[in-house]
């Protein structure tokens, strides 16, 4: 029996599951510079499929890992899935890498309006209620329903 590679397997998938749409409180919360590619909506729409769809796996670990290339978008990937997580009830999200300037870089995307890479509308709206990002040093410091990020 030969092995498949990942995409096969997703294609297989497709063909029974349909890929869910993006919720509008995704695409709404993005900052209006971002314009999606293709590729992100689909990492996007399989995350969702396997989170969503109890056919596909009893295992619902919410430890993903997206697999591309420098520059491919990965962050704007991530940013998607805090607003995701975070309509889930998710208030906190940790980031770490073998490398502090990657982290801290990803921080300022994430928490800084003023960046040019701000990932984020100017203001975030979930479900009538608006969302403020922070940078917390530890989660005993949350703030209620703000996204924390350390």
């Amino acid at each position: 029996m030969s092995e498949q590679f990942l995409y096969q397997k997703l294609d297989a998938v497709k063909e029974f599951f349909p890929l869910p749409p993006i919720p509008d409180y995704i695409t709404s919360n993005l900052a209006p510079h971002i314009k999606l590619r293709e590729y992100q909506v689909e990492a996007l729409q399989n995350t969702i499929l396997y989170l969503e769809n109890s056919k596909l796996s009893k295992n619902k670990q919410t430890h993903l890992l997206y697999h591309m290339a420098t520059g491919s978008g990965k962050t704007v990937i991530m940013a998607m899935n805090i607003l995701y997580y975070y309509n889930k009830g998710y208030r906190n999200f940790l980031f770490f890498t073998n490398q502090t300037s990657i982290v801290n870089k990803t921080k300022i995307n994430f928490t800084e309006p003023t960046s040019n890479k701000y990932l984020f509308a100017k203001s975030i709206n979930i479900n009538g209620k608006n969302v403020n990002i922070r940078t917390v040093d530890n989660f005993q410091t949350s703030h209620g329903d703000d996204i924390c990020i350390a």
